[in-house]
This record gives structure tokens, C-alpha cells and sequence, in this order.
């Protein structure tokens, strides 16, 4: 498959989840299915970010993990239903979910008050 094709593929695979430019289905939780984030409350925003791996591996180097790019952005930390966050290490701060701490799901750096990303790919999308 081609490199377009690949990038196509991905673009259709999102587009479904978009209405009116916000999140069509409510966020979960891929573990425990905890409602993070309710339809309409966030915008898709395509951003290069990096996150730690959800799942470390024993020999994994601390700063081990994936650079994303699809997110939904959140400008008010009390739009979420459920959600925690982690310490902050060089002004980042990792989003997990309240109830059973998986994660990182996403990502806040402290600096930008009213920016908060979750990555598509480590959340499930249901209807109600």
C-alpha cells in the first residue's frame, strides 16, 4: 500500500468520528470504558506530539514511546467526565483515565493553560 493510500485510508478512518467539528461519539476508556470526554466537547486537531508507551516493557528506555498526530483538543479541563493526571515532569503533565489509571491518553504542557490532547488511537469511540 502506498504511503497515500496509507494516509487516505487513515483520513476516512477519522472522518466518521468528526460532526459539525466536534467528537461525533462519546471518548472512552479502551480498559475500563470510563467516560472521559461526552459527544461535542472536543475539536479534531491534527499536532505532532509525543506520548510514553501505554504498556512499558521491562527493557524500555524512559523516554520510550510514539509520536501521534491525530488528537481530540480540549480547552477546559473541566469539560472531561473522567480523567486524571500525572505529576509534572518538565512542564508536562500526562492525561490517564480517574478510574483505573491507564494511560498516558494524552498530554497537557502546563504552559499552554487551555490545551489539553487525547489521542484518537488510545481511547475507543462508542455511540450511545
Amino acid at each position: 500500500m502506498s504511503e497515500a493510500s496509507i494516509d487516505d485510508a487513515v483520513s476516512v478512518k477519522f472522518d466518521g468520528m468528526v460532526q459539525e467539528g466536534k467528537n461525533k461519539t462519546k471518548i472512552c476508556c479502551q480498559r475500563c470504558s470510563s467516560v472521559i470526554l461526552l459527544p461535542q466537547k472536543a475539536s479534531m486537531k491534527e499536532k505532532e506530539l509525543f506520548l510514553p508507551h501505554m504498556k512499558k516493557k521491562p527493557n524500555a528506555a524512559p523516554k520510550d514511546g510514539e509520536t501521534l498526530n491525530k488528537f481530540w483538543l480540549v480547552d477546559d479541563m473541566f469539560t472531561f467526565e473522567n480523567l486524571g493526571f500525572t505529576n509534572t515532569v518538565d512542564n508536562i503533565k500526562y492525561l490517564i483515565c480517574a478510574d483505573c489509571e491507564v494511560g498516558p491518553i494524552g498530554v497537557h504542557d502546563i504552559r499552554q493553560n487551555k490545551q489539553f490532547y487525547i489521542a484518537l488511537d488510545r481511547v475507543r469511540h462508542e455511540d450511545y
